[in-house]
């Protein structure tokens, strides 16, 4: 049953439309606004009505499933947000212990935009003075007293008309010269704490979640500082995620022409990036952790839950998924050296390829092998990772960003997070080949 037609079903056992809680019946009507923005929305709120007046009959409640998946219901997110919200109405709140301090604000209304508060470590150099976008420059870190790291958290800006897996930015053609919070996604701030301060804010926000949730994102090639903390408040305000969104910032020259230069950063970084998810586990308290590498970030990323799975084990099965977009790894080292190590995660990794990824083209052109991001005649199928085809959801300009860039991939990932459902639960095509099966978005 997919996520909408559970919300349905169970509000109508808790009364709705006529009898439910006020806070239900609420959020019951707001998910049939946003259904009755559909060209199909007669045939399904007549399906709904049908399911009111016999709620235990399964059959209208595939009947109902029918209808939302014929009119591609379950691909449009504000209408997820609401049945999620309806769920979330449903179930009861959460107890905090006795002597836990007061929730941290996580996302505020200020006007005409959001706010979203993101957490960050970075082994980036720090330039005191600097404006909060360019706080950490793309050089390494290497004259810290403490080490490597430095800790804090960003404000992030969403505009109130913002749209779903947009980074809304500045544009020259719109005769736009500045950042503007009311339009743009924007790093408000970024405050630097020490590990202590910082851990204690990230136990506190985990702590008043429903699911004691957190995500951790690791940012690919050409990617500053500022644009790793837009993209995380992006991620978190789209996905409509409860726990703690947090990033880790390796050393990115952000120019195109320093691949090379980014390359040899991110296996710098990689062992600050294994002692900080160590740290991250054993300090938060946190029992759903969702790990997401993009690009040259998910070559870390792997490397890292790797050594971690091999030298804490126990502590490693904190982590609930493991999501890899567009990996710059080599697919051969990926297939027989990385994920046979990362077969003792909780759950099985999630890969999303492309055959039309230009960065990926390019770095199969510098290295000489295909990329474990390939699709196409190079898909990788390796046991125990559920790998997805994302060509053709991409609209940016070097195919590069699809997890985050388009709605049925955000929407893949609304499924992956919010409700644990793998890909034979998702909306999703099976494929299968003499190598195995991979997985593509419903046309």
């Amino acid at each position: 049953m997919d996520l909408i037609t559970s919300a349905v079903v169970a509000a109508i056992a808790h009364g709705a439309p006529g009898n439910a809680p006020e806070a239900v019946a609420s959020h019951y009507q707001r998910l049939k606004l946003a259904i009755a923005r559909f060209d199909s929305a007669a045939a399904i709120l007549a399906a709904i009505a049908a399911l009111e007046a016999e709620p235990a009959n399964t059959q209208l409640q595939l009947a109902l499933s029918a209808a939302l998946s014929t009119a591609k219901v379950p691909e449009d997110m504000e209408t997820l947000f609401a049945a999620q919200g309806l769920l979330d109405a449903l179930r009861p709140p959460a107890a905090l212990p006795p002597t836990a301090p007061a929730p941290a604000d996580k996302s505020a209304v200020v006007s005409n935009y959001a706010v979203v508060k993101v957490y960050f470590a970075t082994d980036r150099q720090r330039d005191v003075g600097k404006p909060p976008a360019q706080r950490f420059s793309g050089e390494r870190n290497i004259m810290g007293g403490n080490g490597p790291l430095s800790y804090g958290s960003c404000d992030i800006s969403i505009p109130r008309d913002h749209r779903m897996g947009q980074l809304e930015s500045p544009s020259l053609w719109r005769l736009e010269f500045r950042d503007d919070p009311a339009k743009h996604v924007v790093v408000l701030s970024a405050d630097v704490q020490d590990s202590d301060n910082f851990f204690a804010a990230l136990k506190t926000q985990i702590r008043a979640s429903a699911g004691k949730s957190a995500f951790i994102f690791v940012h690919g090639y050409n990617v500053s500082f500022e644009d790793a903390a837009r993209r995380t408040g992006q991620m978190a305000y789209d996905l409509g995620f409860d726990g703690a969104p947090v990033f880790y910032s390796w050393p990115s020259r952000g120019e195109v022409a320093s691949y090379t230069i980014d390359e040899n950063n991110i296996e710098w970084s990689t062992p600050h990036l294994t002692a900080f998810l160590g740290d991250f586990l054993a300090s938060t308290e946190a029992a759903q952790v969702y790990l997401v590498g993009h690009s040259m970030g998910s070559r870390g990323l792997a490397r890292a839950v790797a050594d971690l799975l091999a030298a804490q084990p126990q502590l490693a099965q904190k982590i609930t998924e493991i999501i890899l977009s567009a990996p710059d790894i080599d697919a051969a080292i990926f297939k027989h050296d990385i994920a046979p190590k990362l077969a003792g995660a909780r759950n099985p990794v999630t890969l999303y390829a492309s055959s039309q990824d230009l960065a990926l083209a390019a770095s199969k052109a510098v290295h000489g092998y295909a990329r474990a991001g390939d699709s196409g005649a190079g898909m990788l199928i390796v046991a125990g990772v559920e790998t997805i085809d994302a060509t053709g959801v991409d609209t940016s300009f070097m195919k590069h960003s699809y997890f985050a860039e388009k709605r049925s991939a955000l929407s893949d990932m609304f499924y992956l997070i919010r409700n644990h459902a793998r890909a034979d639960q998702r909306f999703l095509e099976p494929v299968d080949t003499a190598a195995g099966r991979y997985w593509t978005f419903k046309p």
